[in-house]
């Protein structure tokens, strides 16, 4: 008991604390906050959106937040913005590849716990779902070290991941080129553009706006950057306790032997610009930024030009100058300086006596003359900062252009895209000049864009359109805008007209100017006891005093033309490069037309601002738990200021009771309208949702589109009232409400989407039949026509073979017949001159006495003497067929009778040309005169050609 009575009073004083700065609260109002805090004190880290804690006060939503960050859950939803609270320290699996696909694959954005990939996946979303206006920004705001840079680069990360083309058909290249080279641009700009400050190790010196280019698909495919203001300042001057820009370190941890050689940059060198070189911190990595550069095509070369100017611009820094004795002579430098004033020129390759001359002596015009003036040291001073300034920023502006072409895509490839927005944050220091001031006028214009976009136009919508709504008071800074940029007077004003005028600057002078012209704004005061000219300017996030002296002399930013000449004359090409493209607005304008500082700053901040009003935002509040930047440490006090300052509660406020979705009826009929298309209506439902006095067509559909959407109560949870509401041109909806239509969109154009792909798959079905049976009539045609024409074919050859056949045939017929003729008569009735005479004119047969007759048979294939006496048989004649017509009709010069000459017709057998004869055959030919032994058809018989033919005649 005594616990809880202790417990009590701890968490009574902890609101006592914590609520004094709001005021105090009636008894009521005291009492429903101590029971909350008392009653659920173990649960109040669960409150993932501060809408729904009850009651909404900035005691009530510091406890819960305390209560979260105690687990170590550092996102928390604040109706339309997200809270995020810096833990200062890596936590790297809250950041995880498989925590994207977790976010980026979530049905419905509500159900996982807050976090910066909630934001990152609705604004995706809305560009998939092209809901009006279809592009996005991503605003990150917040002090200086409450995480800004760290959340921006966690956004591109996302998106560089979850819209990268899933096919690697482009492959390694394609990441090269797209995603790989928009992440490796932040190492690059962090580097050039970020420093080491009191509340920040890692600040951002300028403010950059980063464009995520998306194609039709929403893939991304290029991205630009923008940037606005670098605190090139602080090149020369570096605050106590701070350090110059993080590229300088980078330089001296990180060269090698052979790049310190050429810088004459040794280890122990120390530098005037480059103060706290002892402190380490994580962005002392040069590796890294050469790694980035490597990835972005800046080459070998390139990147030597760029570390020479830089360790130039050290070595410039070094050279100090002596007071001089006379007026009328310039300054000398410093014995110990001439050193570093040489290889200053060398590394900017730029002669060492004109950089000397140029330094402490100045050219005035004198009509067409030119009078040489010497410097004073402290003139000597500012001419010799004024070139490192203008060196360091011209190489910035070339970077920044480098990067732009290296991964922004052409305008045809990408409709769409996605802005990442991260500024310096506010910051108020003990000394306050005209850097400050730029920085939380930015800020400022960022805060006004949330108060009109959202807390402002947001009510005046509700009241305009017929809603009953009581108004919530919120802090409005549109006074302290009008201080500074305002007309006819203000503080910009006033000091751009200081600044154009030619002479010297007075701060007193200038006070005094303002505080009888601005006497009028409440935002401004002045300390009239102090010393120093100054001026307090109340912002929204804090009263800040800022010191009028060199404020002029830093808006007019003036580069001697001599400078500007005596770069152009450098033998390094990229510095030569980079002045000779583009002059400075100070060196090519004269009087009232020159550019100054604030004017320039203005107008870059106002087309940002005209991009941010044309897209759908989205905030991010980044809250700095202590000013130490110690882990898990809570100061209550700074947090709560933070929460008053950013509108915190008014948003809560306004979110819980309000509709933060507003569309107008047209879009909200075109967009949703499908799904009273696609569903059977029911009369008796329309009464769900009342409207005011218009009965137009559209509010009666809109009625209707609504009324459909109640017949779902499985998904209401709420009555219809507090859900969507209908004015007179929009409809206000919740979340909840606008999620429940986009699931039954959903669903009706999945229908549609599954109806289609039906038709087309039966579609092409009946065309892969169609072919399929078209394809098998030609085949079918083809091969009758085949077969027709095959036969066709073979009926002419066989006619042909038949009719060559009987020629064939009927030739062999004759031949056989001629040379199978019985020839005796014509033996016995020739005389023998008669065969001497035949046979001296075709041959000669010389026949052996013989006592009995001899049988000679005549054969086609040759002769076969099966007896003696033997025959030579000598042929002059080319064919057989002759010597065988010889010799079948030989005449004996003898006796008659004696010889006898039969034919194969003879029954005493069949020899062959193979057969060994008993006597000795000799032929002489000249060819074979078998003519027609290998031209006859197939036949099934074993005897073939002139056997079968003979065989045949003989039978």
């Amino acid at each position: 008991m005594e616990g809880g009575v202790v417990h009590s009073m701890q968490v009574q004083g902890s609101v006592q604390e914590v609520s004094s700065s709001d005021g105090c609260l009636n008894d009521s109002l005291e009492d429903e906050i101590l029971a909350f805090l008392i009653d659920g004190e173990a649960q109040l880290h669960t409150y993932d959106d501060l809408t729904k804690v009850n009651p909404v006060t900035p005691t009530t939503v510091l406890r819960c937040l305390q209560a979260r960050y105690s687990v170590k859950v550092f996102y928390t939803h604040a109706g339309c913005t997200l809270v995020a609270l810096n833990p200062f320290r890596p936590v790297p699996e809250l950041y995880s590849l498989d925590v994207m696909k977790e976010y980026h694959n979530a049905a419905q954005l509500k159900e996982p716990k807050p976090h910066i990939f909630i934001v990152a996946e609705e604004a995706y979303r809305n560009v998939q779902g092209q809901l009006g206006p279809v592009n996005q920004s991503l605003v990150v705001s917040g002090e200086s070290g409450a995480g800004k840079t760290w959340t921006s680069r966690c956004l591109m990360k996302y998106y560089a991941t979850v819209a990268a083309p899933s096919s690697v058909v482009e492959s390694h290249d394609t990441v090269e080129r797209i995603e790989r080279r928009v992440l490796d641009s932040n190492p690059i700009m962090e580097a050039f553009g970020n420093a080491c400050t009191l509340r920040n190790n890692n600040s951002s010196r300028f403010g950059k706006y980063i464009q995520l280019q998306l194609d039709r698909g929403q893939l991304l495919v290029g991205a630009s950057v923008q940037t606005y203001l670098l605190e090139k300042t602080r090149v020369a001057f570096q605050p106590a306790n701070e350090r110059n820009f993080h590229i300088f370190y980078q330089m001296m941890k990180g060269a090698t032997n052979e790049q310190r050689k050429e810088w004459n940059m040794s280890r122990g060198h120390n530098f005037v610009w480059l103060p706290n070189v002892e402190k380490t911190i994580e962005e002392d990595c040069f590796q890294e930024t050469l790694d980035a550069m490597v990835h972005l095509r800046i080459n070998t070369q390139r990147q030597r030009e760029i570390f020479k100017m830089l360790a130039g611009i050290l070595h410039l820094g070094n050279v100090k100058f002596s007071i001089s004795a006379d007026e009328t002579q310039p300054c000398d430098i410093k014995e110990q300086s001439k050193v570093s004033l040489h290889w200053a020129a060398e590394l900017l390759q730029i002669p060492a006596e004109e950089l000397q001359t140029c330094l402490n002596v100045r050219t005035l015009k004198a009509g067409r003359q030119s009078v040489h003036k010497p410097c004073s040291q402290a003139e000597c001073c500012v001419r010799r900062d004024c070139l490192a300034k203008v060196v360091y920023a011209k190489l910035f502006e070339w970077l920044v252009t480098f990067i732009n072409n290296s991964i922004c895509a052409d305008k045809s490839t990408w409709c769409n895209f996605i802005g990442v927005l991260d500024v310096y944050g506010f910051e108020c220091f003990q000394s306050n000049s005209l850097e400050q001031l730029c920085i939380n006028y930015a800020n400022e214009k960022l805060q006004q864009h949330f108060v009109s976009h959202y807390l402002r136009a947001q009510q005046e919508d509700y009241m305009s359109e017929g809603l009953q709504w009581s108004f919530v008071k919120y802090q409005d800074n549109q006074s302290c805008l009008d201080l500074l940029e305002g007309s006819p007077n203000s503080v910009f004003s006033l000091l751009d007209e200081e600044s154009r005028l030619n002479r010297a600057s007075d701060a007193k002078a200038l006070r005094i100017r303002l505080e009888k012209e601005l006497a009028g704004n409440g935002n401004i005061s002045w300390d009239k006891f102090s010393k120093v000219p100054h001026f307090t300017v109340a912002h929204y996030a804090g009263k800040v005093n800022y010191k009028i002296e060199g404020m002029v002399e830093k808006n007019k930013d003036p580069v001697a033309p001599e400078i500007i000449s005596l770069l152009q004359m450098s033998d390094n090409p990229l510095l030569q490069q980079i002045f000779t493209e583009k002059k400075t607005h100070n060196s090519s304008s004269k009087g009232l037309s020159k550019v100054t500082v604030v004017s320039k700053f203005k107008n870059s901040l106002q087309s940002l601002m005209s991009i941010l009003h044309s897209t759908t935002p989205h905030y991010t509040r980044c809250i700095k738990p202590n000013s130490d930047c110690k882990p898990f440490i809570f100061k209550k006090e700074e947090v709560i200021m933070q929460l008053e300052a950013c509108g915190i509660v008014e948003t809560i406020h306004i979110s819980a009771a309000g509709f933060p979705i507003r569309i107008p009826f047209k879009c909200f009929i075109q967009r949703y309208g499908c799904t009273l298309k696609h569903s059977s209506f029911k009369s008796e439902v329309e009464n769900h949702v009342k409207a005011g006095c218009d009965h137009d067509m559209d509010l009666q559909e809109v009625q209707r589109i609504l009324s459909l959407a109640f017949q779902h109560p499985a998904h209401i949870r709420r009555e219809p009232k507090s859900l969507v509401h209908c004015g007179r041109t929009k409809v206000f909806l919740t979340q909840s409400m606008l999620d429940l239509l986009e699931d039954q969109r959903k669903k009706i154009l999945y229908k549609c989407a599954f109806c289609i792909q039906c038709c087309w798959m039966r579609y092409q079905r009946r065309k892969r039949f169609e072919r399929r049976h078209s394809a098998t009539l030609i085949q079918a045609a083809v091969r009758s026509w085949l077969v027709r024409r095959r036969v066709q074919r073979w009926d002419r050859a066989a006619t042909l073979i038949q009719k060559s056949w009987r020629k064939w045939r009927a030739l062999l017929n004759s031949l056989a017949e001629e040379e199978l003729d019985d020839v005796e008569d014509l033996i016995m009735q020739e005389d023998v001159s008669e065969l001497n005479a035949i046979i001296g004119e075709q041959g000669s047969v010389q026949l052996s006495s013989i006592q009995e007759p001899v049988t000679v048979r005549g054969w086609p294939m040759g002769l076969a003497l099966p007896s003696p006496p033997s025959i030579t048989v000598s042929m002059r004649a080319t064919g057989f067929h002759k010597m065988m017509s010889v010799v079948a009709s030989l005449k004996l010069p003898s006796k008659r009778g004696e010889y006898k000459v039969e034919t194969n017709q003879s029954m005493q057998g069949i020899a062959s040309i193979r057969a060994q004869p008993r006597g000795s055959v000799k032929l002489h030919c000249q060819r074979s005169p078998l003519l027609y032994a290998n031209s006859q058809p197939e036949m099934r018989n074993y005897v073939t050609g002139f056997n079968e033919i003979l065989l045949e005649k003989t039978l």
